[in-house]
C-alpha cells in the first residue's frame, strides 16, 4: 500500500506576501521605449497625420520644384525649396500632429490615467520626443530622396543639419505641448491647423522672406519656422560653416517653449 502525496505540501514555499515572479514595474528605459514604441505606431497609422506630416511636404517640394509658381531668385528652385521643406516637415511633426494629438488625448483622458502609472511624467514626454524624433527621420529620408531625384545638390557639414533640426525639433515641440496642455482640444485642433499654414506661407518655406516688406521681414525672422529654412538654406544651399544668428533664435525658442510647457502643462 502506496502513501498518498499531498500536492499542496509538495510547492515551493514562499514568504509570507511574497509572489513568484514578483511584481513590479519594468525598469525605466525599457518603459520609455515601449511607450515611444505605442507613440510612433499611433502616429504612423494616422491617416490625417500622414497626410499633415509626410504627403503634403512631398507635394509641395514636388509641384514648386517642378513649376514656376514662386521666384526663389538665383539657380534650381530646388535649392531653395528642400531646406524650406525640411523645415516645415519638422514643424508639422513636432508641433502641429504633437499638438493635436496631446489635446485630444489630455480632453479623452489618456494622459490622467498614464501620470498614474509607473512611467513618470518627465518619461512620457520623453517617449513622445522620441517618437517625433522616429516620424523624423523617415520624412527626412523621404523627401531627401525626393529631392536628390529633382537635381538637388546639398552642400555643408551634416552635423550642423542635424544640430538645427534637433534645435528647431525642441522648440516646436515646446510649443506644441503648450498649447495642447493649456488649450481645449478643438481649440487646440483649430488653433494648430491656422499656424501650420500661416507660416507655410510667411515663415520662409516656400515664399522668400525678402518678398515681403522690410518691417514684416525683420519680424518674419525671428520665427522659430523662418529660422529652421534660413539655416538650413545657409548650410545645404550655401555651404555655411555655423549659421550662429538662426541657431541663437532656434535655441531661444527651444528653451522659453519647454520652460513653459513644463510649467503650465495641464494633465486634465
Amino acid at each position: 500500500m502506496t502513501a498518498e502525496v499531498d500536492p499542496v505540501a509538495e510547492r515551493p514555499r514562499t514568504g509570507r506576501g511574497t509572489f513568484a515572479p514578483r511584481p513590479g514595474a519594468a525598469p525605466l528605459p525599457r518603459m520609455i521605449a515601449a511607450q515611444a514604441a505605442l507613440e510612433t505606431r499611433m502616429l504612423l497609422r494616422n491617416g490625417e497625420q500622414l497626410l499633415l506630416t509626410v504627403i503634403i511636404p512631398a507635394l509641395l517640394l514636388a509641384l514648386f520644384s517642378s513649376v514656376d509658381v514662386v521666384d526663389t531668385g538665383e539657380g534650381p528652385a530646388v535649392d531653395f525649396l528642400a531646406p524650406g521643406v525640411l523645415a516645415l516637415a519638422v514643424m508639422s511633426t513636432a508641433f502641429t500632429g504633437q499638438a493635436i494629438a496631446t489635446g485630444f488625448e489630455r480632453r479623452y483622458g489618456v494622459l490622467k490615467r498614464l501620470a498614474v502609472s509607473p512611467l513618470p511624467r518627465w518619461g512620457l514626454m520623453t517617449a513622445k520626443s522620441l517618437s517625433v524624433l522616429v516620424v523624423e527621420v523617415l520624412q527626412v529620408a523621404l523627401l531627401t530622396v525626393i529631392a536628390l531625384g529633382l537635381g538637388w545638390s546639398p552642400q555643408g557639414n551634416p552635423l550642423t543639419v542635424l544640430l538645427l533640426l534637433v534645435l528647431g525639433t525642441a522648440a516646436f515641440s515646446g510649443l506644441g505641448l503648450l498649447m495642447a496642455g493649456t488649450l481645449k482640444a478643438e481649440a487646440t485642433l483649430a488653433a494648430a491647423n491656422l499656424v501650420f499654414l500661416l507660416l507655410l506661407v510667411g515663415g520662409g518655406v516656400v515664399v522668400p522672406l525678402d518678398t515681403f516688406p522690410s518691417a514684416a521681414q525683420a519680424a518674419l525672422e525671428w520665427l522659430p519656422i523662418a529660422a529652421l529654412a534660413e539655416g538650413l538654406r545657409e548650410v545645404l544651399r550655401d555651404g555655411a560653416a555655423l549659421p550662429w544668428d538662426h541657431l541663437g533664435v532656434l535655441t531661444g525658442w527651444a528653451v522659453v517653449s519647454l520652460a513653459a510647457a513644463g510649467r503650465f502643462f495641464r494633465w486634465e
